[in-house]
């Protein structure tokens, strides 16, 4: 029988890549739904090719538009946040959580609740609502497969192992656009700049994520939750080739680590086809033409973020939630041209220094900790 999957997110980076495996194996896959925050031209496109049953759109004006294309179709249509949850807990047995931002967050406790697989490319289900999202999957039986490369691989290096015999997780981070730039040039970065990552094509806020090493920093917080390491056995080394995407240290002294060329296809195949493997178009390694592979410390004078999130993760609470929210609020300042690219950072540590939020005990309370803090931050902005 082929396996049913809902897309969430599929007219963006990873929908992409999803779509791009399922339409070369269909007859493994049956897309049932799919959802796109505001393209509602792109995701009829992509429910007419892979014959969804269910499209939804959360922008609530986009929904004639998306009626009017697939009105020849026998696809359902709906908008706004409920569509979204809706077509979470569809029929499907594999969820692709891949909607960018706290705007997945009910979305993907409505596919954990529903005691689906969820693969899971969403951070910041994990990062403000770790605790919340992996006590709901206990509940219900739903199983996470992380689709993030770095926790790919640790997935991978774990295979059967227990996570008793964990000595330490090891992640790698490329170092960015700006690994090697002086001070003054990072100060400086442009928006173009801070995009042009030098191994992987990503969304816009994604790479600037990746420029300020915040990216690594929230996959610190996310693979706590993941695979329940504190984070004081959570190491994270700079390796400019990306081609070893992630370690694993075994209390042996064994380390295992996973290696692949920087295509998302790899992750989501491995997520896709769990617990089995399946063919990617992927390039394959040719390590002699790679010929080396380096490894660094990271510098937390010139990438203040990894800092940051770590300290936040060690505070817990809301720490984490309001890491996140005055980050995406940050990002999308620079990205506008209103902040510096180094005043990010500096954004983010005021608003943890002025956090006082509780741990939060539901998704509303999470939403409601994320809103204050984007308000906050941008007072932050106004007042400077």
């Amino acid at each position: 029988m082929r396996r049913k999957i809902a897309i969430l997110g599929a007219t963006g980076s990873i929908g992409k890549s999803t779509l791009d495996l399922v339409e070369r194996n269909p007859e493994r896959f049956e897309v049932v739904a799919v959802t796109a925050a505001t393209n509602s031209e792109a995701l009829a496109d992509i429910a007419r090719r892979t014959g969804a049953k269910f499209a939804a759109v959360a922008d609530e004006g986009r929904l004639t538009d998306l009626q009017e294309r697939l009105s020849s179709t026998n696809c359902r249509t709906a908008a706004g946040e409920g569509a979204l949850i809706e077509a979470a807990g569809s029929a499907a047995d594999l969820v692709i959580a891949a909607i960018v931002g706290c705007a997945g967050l009910r979305p993907v406790m409505a596919a954990v609740e529903a005691g689906k697989t969820v693969a899971l490319a969403n951070k910041e289900a994990l990062v403000t609502a770790g605790s919340l999202m992996t006590e709901a999957a206990s509940k219900s039986g739903a199983t996470i497969l992380p689709v993030d490369s770095e926790h790919n691989a640790i997935f991978q290096c774990l295979a059967c192992s227990s996570k008793d015999s964990i000595s330490k997780i090891i992640l790698t981070a490329s170092g960015g656009p700006f690994r090697t730039a002086s001070a003054e040039t990072i100060r400086d970065a442009t928006p173009a700049q801070a995009v042009a990552h030098p191994n992987w094509s990503m969304g816009a806020k994604i790479s600037v994520d990746s420029a300020t090493m915040m990216n690594k920093g929230l996959e610190l917080i996310e693979a706590h939750h993941l695979f329940s390491v504190p984070s004081d056995r959570i190491e994270i080394v700079i390796h400019p080739q990306s081609v070893v995407h992630s370690l694993v240290e075994f209390a042996d002294g064994s380390v295992l680590a996973q290696l692949g060329s920087p295509d998302m296809r790899i992750p989501i195949a491995y997520a896709l086809a769990w617990p089995q493997r399946m063919p990617t178009p992927a390039q394959r390694l040719d390590l002699p033409a790679i010929a080396r592979l380096d490894f660094e410390a990271p510098d937390l004078e010139r990438f203040p973020a990894l800092k940051l999130a770590r300290e936040a993760l060690e505070k817990g609470g809301a720490a984490p939630i309001v890491l996140n929210a005055a980050n995406e609020t940050a990002v999308a300042r620079f990205l506008r041209g209103s902040i510096g690219f180094t005043d990010i950072a500096r954004l983010v540590e005021r608003a943890l220094e002025e956090d006082v939020s509780p741990a939060p005990s539901s998704i509303s309370e999470v939403l409601d900790i994320d809103r204050l803090t984007r308000e906050r931050v941008d007072a932050l902005m106004q007042a400077a």
